[in-house]
């Protein structure tokens, strides 16, 4: 079953950028650790850890990273920006080269434990993911990452 037998083109537009966030989510997403802070601080220049930041914080928070990172909530591009001392307003320098958004998004990926999803746990998925389940699902998660605990163990 196709996303698009799901999703209207404007819910997909939508599930593809990044959403509001609550107090609590900016919290929880957006609080770096000592090492998260070390694994950022490694990029060079200012634009590149800040970008890294985002998608540090993201990918946990929504399963994905939305392309324009440039566009995250602004409360929390301000919350990083304020622990990494870098001035907001680098982060529109984020990712003038694609490559360098999809590298860190590989590094962001491998450092929190997540991997690319083999073939037979997209079967799975997509076995789980039936058409009457698919009614109940309404939050895109597929993009191409698996949590490291994929598949689940019962």
């Amino acid at each position: 079953m196709a996303t698009r037998d799901v999703f209207t083109d404007e819910e997909l537009d939508q599930l593809r950028r990044f959403p509001d966030i609550s107090r609590e989510e900016l919290i929880r997403y957006f609080t770096l650790t000592p090492a998260d802070e070390a694994f950022v601080v490694a990029r060079h220049g200012a634009a590149n850890r800040l970008g890294a930041a985002v998608q540090l914080c993201s990918l946990p928070w929504l399963g994905f990273v939305p392309d324009d990172v440039v566009s995250a909530p602004p409360v929390a591009v301000a919350r990083l920006s304020e622990r990494l001392r870098i001035p907001v307003g680098e982060l529109v320098d984020y990712g003038s080269r694609e490559q360098t958004r999809t590298d860190h998004l590989r590094e962001v990926a491998r450092y929190l434990g997540w991997r690319l999803a083999e073939e037979f746990q997209w079967r799975e998925l997509d076995e789980f993911c039936s058409p009457g389940r698919w009614s109940m699902i309404r939050r895109s998660c597929c993009s191409g990452w698996a949590v490291s605990t994929w598949p689940p163990r019962g």
